[in-house]
Parts: structure tokens; sequence; C-alpha cells
């Protein structure tokens, strides 16, 4: 049996998962939250990821009940993701790599995500809605390769969120789009915003700057409540996404669809990716906060299945890139 454990630091997440062949065995993280209206820079979230690294591994061995010489593979994330946290979390791995004298295995967090949604859920060969703070993608497996169907050609669904949430000066405890999804649940009236779906790709940066420039403004006036607000913009961006993911679904002649991704835990997503999924008698696949949200077990279940088919990484290869596609990857461990 090979097992596994995965560090994935590409945002504000600091997590250290352990894998059994297929078997989670620990998966803690540690969040780095800025106050209401505030981001994270990459220099902070570095910072943080230092400071935690430690502790979250050593806690991530104990409640594995492992010890370093029971661990076959390092793994962690290459990319894409912020570059100082990446750096900061891939120095981490390599540490642990030369002083355990162990294979390791640089991984793109994208398919981390999808391998582990796979895996929890039990999906085979689904259509993959990849929606976080960092990425929006409709993704399909064919001959080797994660392809993507559609994208954003601006910023990810998840940004757009979070971006918004600091106009409404909520709380990043424990996200933002938690806390949006949270509001939009009380909302009744609806807002219409810019619906912006261009071919097989999305664009979310317009309605963005159309609802920051009028919501001071209409909730002032008492014409809507930020409630109303979080409602009418949840509405118009996971419709988009149907949209095109449905069509991707068609094209592929495809049965299941897979949402994965901290925003893939929105239950309203989830319900009108049901809704869309039945009328097409394709089967919805999603995951809870556990697993969509980023975390260093997805990380070791793509790095296992890489370990298995025979890839491992160089040390000298152990680098980070921002900017690592999901269709860069051969996926030498699926038929």
């Amino acid at each position: 049996m090979v097992i596994a454990i995965g560090f994935e630091g590409s945002a504000n997440k600091l997590g250290i998962g352990i894998i059994r062949d297929g078997e989670v065995l620990s998966n803690p993280r540690d969040t780095y939250i800025t106050p209401p209206g505030q981001g994270f820079l990459p220099r902070d979230t570095a910072k943080h990821h230092q400071a935690v690294a430690l502790e979250v591994l050593h806690k991530a061995l104990k409640e594995a009940c492992l010890k370093p010489q029971d661990i076959d593979v390092i793994c962690y994330t290459k990319g894409p993701g912020m570059g100082a946290p990446l750096v900061s979390t891939a120095l981490v791995a390599r540490t642990v790599a030369q002083l355990w004298n162990k294979p390791i295995v640089a991984v793109n967090h994208c398919i981390g995500h999808i391998e582990m949604g796979r895996l929890v859920t039990g999906a085979e060969n689904p259509t993959v809605l990849y929606v976080s703070g960092g990425n929006t993608q409709v993704i399909a497996y064919l001959q080797k390769r994660y392809r993507i169907f559609g994208e954003t050609i601006d910023i990810a669904v998840g940004n757009c969120l979070d971006r918004f949430a600091r106009v409404l000066k909520l709380s990043n405890d424990p996200s933002p789009g938690y806390n949006i999804e949270q509001l939009a649940k009380k909302g009744k009236k609806f807002l219409e915003l810019p619906y912006a779906v261009k071919g097989m790709d999305v664009s979310f940066s317009g309605l963005l700057s159309y609802i920051e420039e009028k919501a001071v403004g209409l909730i002032e006036s008492g014409e809507y409540t930020p409630e109303d607000l979080c409602f009418s913009l949840q509405e118009t961006v996971f419709a988009m996404l149907i949209e095109i993911t449905e069509r991707a679904m068609a094209h592929c002649g495809s049965q299941e669809v897979l949402i994965v991704g901290g925003v893939g835990c929105n239950e309203r997503l989830q319900e009108m990716m049901y809704i869309m999924a039945k009328e097409r008698g394709a089967h919805l696949y999603a995951t809870d906060e556990r697993f969509c949200i980023d975390n260093g077990a997805m990380i070791a279940q793509a790095g296992y299945l890489m370990y298995k088919s025979g890839q491992t990484t160089s040390l000298a290869e152990t680098s980070c890139t921002q900017r690592f596609r999901t269709d860069e990857v051969e996926v030498t461990w699926r038929d």
C-alpha cells in the first residue's frame, strides 16, 4: 500500500493531508482570515503558512497515527495559485522530502480538486465544473488530458463573490462566499444584472463593476436589502455557470456532472445544477466543505495517482508556477 502526504498552500489555506490507497487518514488545515472588507495579500498569506506549517504537519501525522518513515511519497501544489504562498509551501514540502529521504511529486492544483472529487463521490467520467476563488473552468477528460471546454475570461466566480462581500463589509470568517450564501437565502427581491456568457466562456468583471457601483445607493434608498443583492448576484452568476456546463455535457454526451472547488460547497449552486442534471437524465456529484475547499488530501490523492503511474519530480524541477493550466498535465493514471 502507498501512503502519500500532500501539502496545499496556493491561497489562504495551508492544508496537509495523508492518503493511503484512496483512504483519507487525516486532512487538517489552517485558514488565514483577514478583517472584514479586506482581501488577503500574498506576502502576509505566505507568512501565515510559514507560521503554522509545522503545527499542521504534526497534526496530520498524529491524526493518521503515522511516523515520517511510514510515508512513501511527498506531494505538493506546483500551481496555479498565489506566488508567495505557493513558494513557502513548496519549500516545506522540499525540506520534508529531503529530511525524510522520500520521492516528491509536483501536483496541479486543479487536478487535485478533480481527483479528490472523483474519489469521494465515485463519479467515473464526469463533466467537471471547477469553481473557486482563483479558477472557473468547465472540464472534461479525453485522451490523457483534462480538456478545458470553457472558462472565465477575466476574474473567477469566487473572486467576484469575495469582492462583493468586501463592498458589504461581510466577515471573512469562515469565508466571504459562505456569508454571501447565508444572506442570499433571505433575499426576496431580484435585481437584474448583466449576464455575460460568450460561447463557452463567462465574464464576471462587468457584472461585478455594475453591482459594486449600484449597491450602496440601492441599500441606502431602501429599494434593495443586502440580502436581495446577494441573492441576485448568486442567481445570475450561477445561471451563467449552469448554462456553459450544460452545453459541455451536451457536446460530450455526458450523464455525470461533478462540482469541485471552494464555491462548489454552495448549496444553491448544487441545487441549480441538480435541477439541470435531472432534466437531462444525468447525475450530479458534489462534496461538502471538507473536500471542496482547498485541502492537503486532494494534493495527496492526485500525487498518489501520479506516483502509482510512475511519475515523480526531480528536486531540481520542484518549482512553482502561478499559471499552470489544467490541460498541460498528461494524465498517465486514466485509460
